[in-house]
């Protein structure tokens, strides 16, 4: 099976607890303090080879992330799909809750992206097959572990996903400085899809006229716009807000 590596602490320690596939963990020759005896437990508990290395391995290994002072080569990211997504609200009797990212290009955006969605309780993440970010080292370690516990599905075409997701009964709500109406002020309690689009061209045409509602966040200072990844938060625990108000209402 092809391999891939992860480096950091937190990342390796959530793999070992999503029971993710680990071939071997490499750990610098010394560094036997703090998280890196927990890894060290959960390995041999799981009895996963241990190696103790140079530095310059883990250096070769990581490139210019920062490792930590121990890597893992594990199993390719394997990709979920569509109705992996929406099978995993049905398990936990949930409307579903999708964020769909229209050319999210930066492998650090992206991590973060994954981080707060799975925080936020999003059952899935859809990226596009061309002209994206995929699922690297570098996204695991900005994640901070969370691409562990998220699925991800990759689509050719996501208009065509788009309107896959209106036929299973989700609303589709794109975030646009053109939007109709300010995020606090959309009823995103159902089943939804949030779309966010790249970082410098925002939503493709027809991605947005696939949309069922574009949603803005109001900008009051001189910047015109937030990064991506911060407005993916700012809209996925607005989702989380009214969700609850919705149960503790029940």
């Amino acid at each position: 099976m092809e391999g891939d590596y992860i480096v950091g602490r937190n990342p390796i320690f959530e793999a070992l607890k999503s029971n993710r596939e680990i071939d071997k963990i490499f750990i610098l020759k010394g560094e036997l303090k703090g998280s890196i005896n927990k890894i060290i437990g959960e390995a041999k508990d799981r009895h996963i080879p241990i190696q103790y290395v140079e530095r310059g391995k883990l250096d070769g290994i990581s490139g210019s992330i920062p490792h930590q002072g121990v890597a893992a080569l594990v199993s390719s990211y394997a990709y979920s799909t569509v109705d992996d997504i929406l099978n995993a609200s049905a398990e936990k009797s949930e409307e579903p809750f999708i964020i769909i990212l229209d050319g999210i290009e930066d492998s650090h955006n992206l991590g973060a992206i994954i981080r707060t969605a799975e925080a936020g309780g999003a059952h899935g993440i859809i990226i596009p097959k061309h002209r994206s970010a995929t699922l690297t080292q570098a996204v695991a370690k900005a994640s901070a572990g969370a691409i562990e516990w998220i699925k991800v599905a990759r689509e050719t075409n996501i208009s065509a996903t788009i309107q896959y997701l209106k036929k299973k009964g989700l609303w589709i709500f794109g975030a646009d400085m053109a939007g109709e109406n300010y995020y606090y002020e959309t009823d995103l309690k159902g089943p939804i899809a949030l779309v966010i689009g790249s970082e410098g061209k925002g939503l493709s045409r027809l991605v947005k006229e696939n949309c069922d509602f574009l949603i803005k966040i109001p900008m009051v200072g001189h910047i015109s716009s937030l990064n991506a990844s911060n407005a993916v938060s700012v809209l996925i625990y607005e989702v989380v807000r009214q969700r609850s108000l919705k149960n503790e209402k029940r």
